[in-house]
Formats: structure tokens, C-alpha cells, sequence
């Protein structure tokens, strides 16, 4: 169990969520202590921030008038958060009995830890593959470019070591990389607000070189996963998001490069999308 000196602030950022939302907050009524929830609402046009409102009073609603994306949201809830330990939570979530409890005991029992995440599993009951190393320039080339298409086999070698491919997630392991729709930190770290949605997860990684990360199986939540992220325009912020990764940790001239192979992979993509019947 927590102890009750410890307390625990829950962020989560919702856009155009306000089912899935519901039923997140209703899976943390039950979490002991009671932790500190805070939902920054990006503008939603479903009455996500109204539900909160009305059937969620105990939540501290941060309203926003315009979509601060998921790294600018989280990093609101962050900076309003007042607890020792902040878990950003993806809104499609549900937590499991005990789930929150053991993350955030194993941080209080393992001050040498920086950050700690759950086994997330489909509503099915089959576990997700969450966590990675952190992507060498060799993956990111492989895995978004054709590159990948002439170089099968050193695309699947760079992939399975990326993926722990010999790890079935079923048992606590130390990871490089932990997934941002679930990630307990300690208080003092934020997110790259020059990313929108994708790889801060990475990106803090590295910019915490030393840190350890620690997956625990026997916390489990349950994640519907992309439940707002299957959209071309989320497609065109993936390839944004990849390449300012990119430059900031691999420099310009290999963004450029990674810029200049990938487009024809995007425009492919940018293509069957157009052609795609619209029924």
C-alpha cells in the first residue's frame, strides 16, 4: 500500500474523449489513498469538461481554450500537480484493483528508481507490447523509410532488439523506455513540449541518461489504445513529431536524411488514404 505520507497526483489529458474518460475516473474512485486527479480537458467539442463537471467533482478540471496536445497538457497537469509522485494516464485506461497502489509502492521502496509503469492489456485480456529501448538511428531509418523494404533482415534484427522481441511482459523487468498512456515519475520532470504527441516517452529517456525505468507486471490497466489516434492527422503529426525528434538527438543532417527517405513512404500513405471509398 501507498504510505499515507505520499501522495499521488494523477494527470490525465482528454480531447474528445468523454466516454472513455468516464470510465477512467470511474476505475480510480476506488484507488487508497485517494490520489489527486487532475484532467486538462484540450478544448473538446464532446462535453468531456462538463462531465467532469458534473458527475466528477472531486477532479480538478483544467479547461483549456485550445488543444494544447498531449506534451503540452501533461506538462499543465504536471506544473499544477502537488503530489510526490505524478502518473500520466492516458484517458482509455482502466485501472485494475491494487494497480496504483504497487506502482507507486515500488517507487517509495526504490529511491533509486526514477519512473515505473504497469502491464497494460487489450480489453480482450491480451498483454500489449509496451516499453522499448530507446530507438537507435539505424531503427528509426529501418522502420520508417523503404530502407526497411531492401533490408528485411536487418530491418526484423533492429526491431526484435528494440522490442525486448524475447520478453512476453509478463514478468518485472528494467526497460530503457516506459509508455507515456501510463507513466509514474517522481516529481521535477516534464515532457518536450516541441513534441506533440509522439515519442516523449523516448525523448525523456534520454535526456535522463542513468535513470532507471521498471515495468510491473503484477499492476495491470487496461488500455484500449489509439482510441484517438487512428486519423491521417494524427498520421502527419506522427512523421512531425518523429523528425524533431530526430534533429534533437540525432542532429540536422540526419533529420534531413530521415526527412528526404521517409516522404515517399508518407506520400504512399497520403495516397491511399485519398483513394480509400469514403463509406
Amino acid at each position: 500500500m501507498i504510505p499515507t505520507e505520499m501522495q499521488l497526483s494523477i494527470v490525465i489529458v482528454s480531447y474528445n474523449t468523454r466516454d472513455d474518460l468516464r470510465g477512467c475516473l470511474e476505475s480510480l474512485q476506488a484507488v487508497q489513498p485517494a490520489p489527486e486527479i487532475i484532467v486538462v480537458d484540450n478544448a473538446s467539442s464532446d462535453g468531456s469538461a462538463d462531465m467532469v463537471r458534473a458527475d466528477f467533482p472531486h477532479v480538478r478540471l483544467l479547461a483549456q481554450t485550445r488543444n494544447t496536445w498531449f506534451c503540452g497538457g501533461n506538462n499543465i497537469g504536471i506544473q499544477a500537480a502537488s503530489g510526490d509522485y505524478i502518473l500520466l494516464l492516458n484517458p482509455d485506461t482502466v485501472v485494475q484493483p491494487g494497480a496504483l497502489e504497487h506502482l507507486t509502492a515500488f517507487l517509495d521502496t526504490h529511491p533509486d528508481y526514477t519512473g515505473a509503469t504497469a502491464q497494460l492489456r487489450y480489453p480482450d485480456g491480451s498483454r500489449q507490447r509496451t516499453c522499448s529501448r530507446i530507438p537507435t538511428y539505424a531503427y528509426l531509418l529501418l522502420e520508417h523509410t523503404p530502407l526497411g523494404w531492401l533490408f528485411p533482415g536487418g530491418r526484423r534484427k533492429t526491431a526484435a532488439r528494440h522490442w525486448y522481441a524475447e520478453w512476453e511482459r509478463d514478468t518485472d523487468q528494467d526497460v530503457e523506455v516506459l509508455p507515456g498512456s501510463c507513466l509514474l515519475l517522481r516529481r521535477g520532470l516534464q515532457l518536450d513540449s516541441d513534441l506533440l504527441l509522439y515519442f516523449p516517452e523516448d525523448d525523456l529517456a534520454r535526456r535522463t541518461p542513468g535513470a532507471k525505468w521498471r515495468f510491473l507486471a503484477d499492476a495491470v490497466i487496461i488500455h484500449k489504445e489509439k482510441s484517438v489516434t487512428r486519423t491521417w492527422r494524427a498520421t502527419e503529426i506522427y512523421f512531425r513529431d518523429l523528425l524533431v525528434y530526430t534533429r534533437r538527438h540525432h542532429g540536422a543532417a540526419r533529420a534531413a536524411l530521415l526527412w528526404l527517405l521517409s516522404h515517399p513512404l508518407l506520400w504512399g500513405m497520403a495516397l491511399k488514404q485519398k483513394l480509400r471509398p469514403s463509406w
